[in-house]
């Protein structure tokens, strides 16, 4: 049974408007990757809206890029219900950036973690600017390695207000086949009311044999224990999902995850899109 969805981590690569440095490694995500050739990669699929994830542009673009996709979010045509742009709460300003780039659509903030010194995140002024998205009804992605989960952790504990969203089931190593530090963290993180746990990306940490529903149904078995459904948001991931299985592929092994586990309509409903629209205030 296939349940329309809400795509939380659209992620458009506009070569010809902005500058990503880290895709130089990624041939697969070279050139235009934007709106239309995510239009091509979902062409029919049960896809409704989407939620724009920021693309870690090159420094100095970030609002641009923000400023130009809450733009494209205008116009209903697009289907962007929601924008999540990049920001740097390492840094004095944080919130006259937020003014600067603040629009309807502009729905939360992503701070690219995975890349940085551990220490980045755990600051005094970095807990603080995050803690001020609570007053601005601003969402904050996780974007953390699994070995990263603990400073995870205790962001969340310094910002208790904050909505917080862990994206990728928080990158677990699958391919390792060795769940068990990454099964405690997320038990540990999901005791936290203000985290939500995003289903997307998990295919590109699985080793070639295991990108199938059950070559990853542990892992997704797991936070639908730990976070519980109505906690959970589904993403595509696009592109980068296709460093491992097209977009197509993946909202498969998610229908055949949610088969898997007998998930009843009001599961599959909140997972695939009605838990975006209450999280990111869609």
């Amino acid at each position: 049974m296939q349940t329309n969805l809400i795509d939380t981590h659209q992620h458009l690569l506009d070569s010809g408007r902005f500058s990503y440095g880290w895709t130089k490694d990624f041939p697969a995500l070279q050139g235009m990757l934007a709106l239309e050739e995510y239009r091509t990669a979902a062409a029919g699929l049960p896809i409704d809206g989407t939620v724009f994830m920021e693309v870690d542009v090159n420094a100095g673009q970030s609002a641009r890029e923000a400023s130009y996709f809450c733009k494209l979010a205008e116009d209903p045509d697009n289907r962007i219900l929601g924008v999540v742009a990049a920001a740097r709460p390492e840094h004095p300003g944080f919130e006259e950036s937020l003014d600067e780039i603040a629009h309807p659509k502009l729905k939360g903030i992503r701070r690219v973690l995975h890349t940085q010194p551990d220490e980045i995140s755990q600051s005094s002024l970095f807990r603080k600017n995050i803690a001020s998205l609570a007053g601005r009804n601003l969402t904050c992605d996780l974007c953390f390695l699994e070995r990263q989960l603990p400073i995870a952790i205790a962001l969340v504990d310094g910002c208790p207000e904050t909505q917080f969203v862990l994206d990728h089931c928080g990158v677990p190593d699958i391919a390792a086949n060795a769940p068990e530090f990454w099964r405690g963290q997320i038990n540990e993180l999901a005791k936290r009311p203000n985290v939500a746990c995003k289903i997307s990306g998990i295919l590109v940490y699985a080793g070639a044999t295991q990108r199938t529903a059950k070559g990853v149904l542990p892992w997704f078995s797991h936070v639908v224990e730990s976070f519980g459904w109505e906690r959970l948001v589904w993403g595509g991931d696009w592109p980068v999902c296709t460093l491992a299985e097209p977009l197509a592929e993946w909202v498969t092994v998610t229908h055949d995850l949610l088969d898997l586990v007998a998930a009843t309509s009001a599961q599959r409903d909140g997972l695939l899109h009605a838990n975006a629209k209450h999280i990111y205030g869609l």
